[in-house]
């Protein structure tokens, strides 16, 4: 927060939610900035879905993150009894507790059944995208449901060097200055993404953020979306196994 950032994604299951109220409390202290000024996002894990679970474990986040509000909350995954999660979210977003609701990782399919069934349209749709898997195809039902994209693993994380070393994006930095993370985020931000990157360096968190004073040209943008692979770098989301997988963890 000493850089600049003002938007804080934690989630349950990351099991970092007490830390980050603690974090937040002593930059309010030494910044002297207002618990307005931050724009605060958990997300609800699988095991904690259905309907008085979720109320339940979202009581418990206010307490963890040491707040009585918050500004975003997430389906974390569109797995289990999450409708009964989401009601209890759209309650929750009626008492004042919750200021925006929204889900991540849902594929277009669900992400349309959802905000065709439930009284609250998604305010954000979470998702992994990156210079490898760019999300056209779930970005324009977005763009229809006027649900937010907002990305995480922007910088495709463990395959950065790829993208660094890629000799169009290469050549792009070097036209204006920057490096080619900065051109990784500035490509989706200037399509409307909302991108958390993630770093623990305080160099690369100003760097992250210095994607505003230039606008990439229609062809690049062009050139960019060619190094689209056009699949996640983590898993099939249709196979069985990620069900498994988001259970184990309870």
């Amino acid at each position: 927060m000493e850089v600049g950032y003002r938007l804080i994604d934690t989630a349950q299951a990351y099991y970092n939610e007490e830390e980050t109220g603690d974090g937040i409390r002593q930059a309010i202290q030494k910044l002297g900035i207002n618990r307005e000024d931050i724009f605060l996002t958990t997300k609800v894990w699988v095991t904690e879905f259905g309907y008085e679970k979720t109320k339940a474990s979202i009581e418990e986040s206010l307490k963890k993150l040491k707040t009585d509000y918050l500004d975003l909350v997430l389906i974390h995954q569109c797995l289990s009894d999450y409708y009964g999660a989401y009601h209890a979210l759209e309650d929750l977003y009626d008492e004042g507790k919750i200021r925006a609701i929204g889900i991540s990782n849902f594929s277009a399919e669900r992400m349309a059944d959802i905000s065709a069934f439930n009284r609250i349209v998604p305010a954000v749709n979470q998702v992994e995208t990156h210079m490898f898997w760019q999300q056209y195809y779930l970005h324009d039902w977005m763009e229809k449901y006027n649900i937010q994209h907002e990305a995480w693993g922007p910088l495709a994380q463990h395959r950065l060097k790829e993208i660094k070393e890629n000799p169009i994006v290469k050549e792009i930095a070097e036209n204006y200055g920057k490096t080619p993370a900065q051109i990784a985020l500035r490509q989706q931000v200037q399509r409307g993404i909302v991108v958390i990157p993630k770093s623990t360096h305080k160099d690369r968190m100003k760097q992250n953020l210095d994607v505003f004073d230039f606008e990439l040209t229609e062809d690049e943008m062009t050139r960019l979306k060619q190094l689209d692979e056009n699949k996640s770098m983590w898993a099939e989301y249709d196979d069985p196994m990620i069900v498994q997988y988001a259970m184990s963890e309870e």
